[in-house]
């Protein structure tokens, strides 16, 4: 397959300037160095949720499902552990997975269940015409909070890194180079990757020019040592003018939920008997 049959028939509809581009072009491109190293994109899976971000998978010609609002990790856990062979990427809004579908990304980190969610953390809700989410400031004036927020916002990767995520980034829509290397890295990881990329909407929430001044490239940092990963991720809090650290915070190994999963019992037990056992 090559790049150009990525593509697929559906007219894009995002607005123009949207941070959604970048990362459409990220992981067509990802998609494509995968084939080319060998793995078959008949066994990769995209998941959506709800929102301006779910349309990605209307326009990449590979295997997709939309699940509902805040749902995009049951649907993704359920078809990583029927098909392990699988590839299970998927896509969340910050609304959508920091919001109603917060308690399936923890208990994702937790179990370290082989996926790889990318968040367009846009720190609004885009689709119904910008009203706040956890992500966005003090302080923020949209169509729900006309004087402004009175909530301080949610450290989103602080709580993956203590929910015990074992691959933890954060990007910007304006660094293609650095998104592309990201985003390969985070689906080649084996265990449970977040990637935070920091999507402008430019309609509702335009923070290209607040990115752009603050946001810097890590250099030196260990992303194996928690407390400086720790460190990193407090840098910025999603409220402050400090600086924003992008690139890899953290990575660990360790076994996966599909693993301990559909470990035989005995050695006798092929992987297919494990499984029936378990769904009686």
């Amino acid at each position: 397959m090559a790049q150009r049959d990525l593509g697929t028939y559906a007219r894009n509809t995002w607005c123009p300037g949207c941070g959604n581009f970048a990362i459409l072009t990220a992981i067509k491109a990802v998609l494509k160095i995968l084939e080319e190293e060998g793995f078959p994109l008949e066994n990769v899976v995209l998941v959506s949720g709800i929102g301006c971000h779910a349309k990605i998978v209307d326009y990449i010609n590979v295997n997709s499902f939309y699940s509902i609002h805040g749902r995009t990790l049951p649907v993704a856990e359920g078809i990583r552990i029927a098909n392990p062979d699988l590839k299970v990427i998927c896509f969340a809004g910050d609304g959508d997975a920091y919001g109603e579908g917060l308690e399936h990304l923890v208990f994702a980190a937790k179990r370290n269940i082989d996926i790889t969610m990318i968040i367009h953390n846009n720190r609004v809700y885009g689709l119904t015409t910008g009203q706040y989410t956890p992500t966005s400031p003090l302080g923020f004036k949209g169509r729900s909070t006309p004087y402004g927020t009175i909530e301080f916002p949610l450290n989103p990767l602080e709580l993956m890194l203590a929910s015990g995520a074992t691959f933890i980034a954060r990007c910007f829509s304006h660094g293609l180079e650095l998104l592309k290397n990201i985003l390969k890295e985070a689906i080649m990881h084996k265990g449970f990757s977040i990637v935070d990329v920091l999507q402008v909407c430019v309609t509702f929430y335009n923070m290209y020019e607040y990115y752009d001044q603050r946001a810097y490239e890590l250099q030196d940092h260990n992303p194996q040592d928690y407390n400086e990963a720790l460190n990193k991720i407090r840098e910025w809090d999603y409220n402050t003018d400090a600086r924003i650290a992008l690139g890899l915070l953290y990575k660990k190994t360790k076994s996966t939920f599909e693993e301990e999963f559909l470990k035989p019992q005995t050695e006798n037990v092929d992987r297919e008997s494990r499984i029936r056992q378990l769904l009686r």
